[in-house]
Order: C-alpha cells, then structure tokens, then sequence
C-alpha cells in the first residue's frame, strides 16, 4: 500500500461510522475492459484483473461488518460481446468457481447465485448449487453473484409466476402488490440494496436491481474497477453515510 493510501484509509476509517454501515451493497463491476486497453493488453487481462480486486473488496466487506453484497458478474446483455470474450469470461468465472469463491467460503462467507442458470452449461450449474451448499451454514457476508442477471428479466419471471396463479384461479388480479414482486425476486429474503457502486465513470444502472434499486444510494466515480480499492469502498460508505434517506417522505 502506498503511503498516501495509508494515511487516506485511516482518516476515512476515523471518519466512518461502523455503527451504521449500509446493510446491503451492490457493485456493477465496471471498467475491466478500458483498464486493459489503457495497458496495451486483451480486454480478458482486465478481467482476470478484476477476479482478484472483486475477492478483495469482498472480503474488506465482511471484515468491516457490511451483511450483504452483491456483485454484477454477468450481465444478461453481456452475451452480444465477441465470442472469444464472452469464452474467456466464462473460462475466468469457472475457475473463480473452483478456486477464488472457495477461498471466500473459507473465511466464513455464504454464497448465492442469482440469475437466469439455464445458459449455462450443466457443469457450470453443478459448481453453483454445490457452492451454495457448501456455504448454505455460513453465517459471515452473504455474497450473492450476479450472473446471466438482468433486471428487466427478474421483473417478467416474477410477473409470468403472477400471472400464473391469476390464471388458476389462486389470486385475484385486484389483490397484486407490492409484495407479489418482491417475493419472487432472487433477493426476496434479503434487504434491498442501500448502497449501489459503479466504477469506471459510467453514470447508469445497466439492468442492475431495478427493482430492488428503487430507493437505494448512488455512488459513481471516474475508478476502473480494477484499481478499485479498500479506500474508495470506505469512501462510498462514508458519502453514503452523508445522505438522508427519506424514502418518498419529507
């Protein structure tokens, strides 16, 4: 760590109140790309880059005593991207799967998978549900990875099982709320997100959480995720921390 980075983590860890983190956070894991072509290197160096910054801000997460995290992984757009990327990404999540997720279970992290599984092949699926096994009793973070995920998705699967039950007579179209939704969003168990973060100097959500997103805090910067630091997840707690939510009150 550098010297200036040092000092800069420990004001903002005098300035944070750990008393009050945001309960759940999610990152749109932005700017893996860019960050590789800035260096002159394929755009999969930039992920595998990524790999390793997402394990760390994961674990820095749990440490400080934030419950929830999740991490936009896959997006179910990313698929239009050149093949060989897309192969690469793939290549990269699988052996995140045999390895890096491994050693986050290991530090008492719980691991979910949220998204559409049926892209994937069925080893792939197989190394998500045994994951989620081996992890179910852990009581630290809970991690949830976002792959194959689209908002817009998880709003008409939950609207498709609504309409479903209208058909068959189990609900009444009158009787639809709120709650008819979020029970049957991947995260129905979980908070919604308090605190959403994207790097790499976009200013959108891409398809993330757009329903569970509705009153969650923005935190935007001109950061490539890859150069994502333990200091600016402190940062965007602390700004977060600077905010009053009113939730549509005065």
């Amino acid at each position: 760590m550098k010297i200036k980075d040092f000092f800069r983590k420990k004001a903002l860890e005098q300035k944070v109140d750990f008393d009050n983190l945001p309960k759940h956070i999610g990152i749109i894991m932005d700017g893996n790309g860019r960050w590789a072509k800035r260096r002159g290197l394929p755009r999969t160096s930039g992920h595998a880059v990524g790999a390793k910054t997402f394990e760390r801000i994961v674990e820095y997460a749990g440490n400080i005593g934030v419950k929830v995290v999740t991490v936009y992984a896959f997006s179910t757009e990313n698929w239009r991207r050149p093949k060989e990327e897309v192969d690469a990404l793939m290549a990269i999540l699988e052996d995140y799967l045999d390895h890096g997720l491994q050693r986050l279970a290991g530090r008492d992290v719980q691991i979910h998978f949220i998204g559409d599984r049926s892209a994937f092949s069925e080893t792939f699926r197989a190394k998500q549900l045994y994951m989620e096994k081996a992890t179910e009793n852990n009581s630290g973070l809970l991690l949830n990875v976002a792959l194959n995920y689209g908002g817009r998705d998880e709003v008409i699967k939950a609207v498709k099982e609504i309409a479903q039950k209208v058909k068959t007579g189990e609900m009444e179209v009158e009787d639809i709320c709120e709650e008819d939704i979020s029970s049957r969003t991947y995260t129905a168990s979980q908070p919604d997100p308090d605190l959403i973060i994207r790097p790499s100097g976009e200013y959108r959500l891409s398809n993330f959480f757009l329903w569970q997103g509705a009153y969650s805090e923005l935190w935007f910067s001109n950061i490539l995720w890859p150069d994502f630091s333990n200091e600016d997840l402190l940062q965007a707690i602390y700004d977060y921390q600077q905010r009053t939510r009113r939730f549509g009150g005065v």
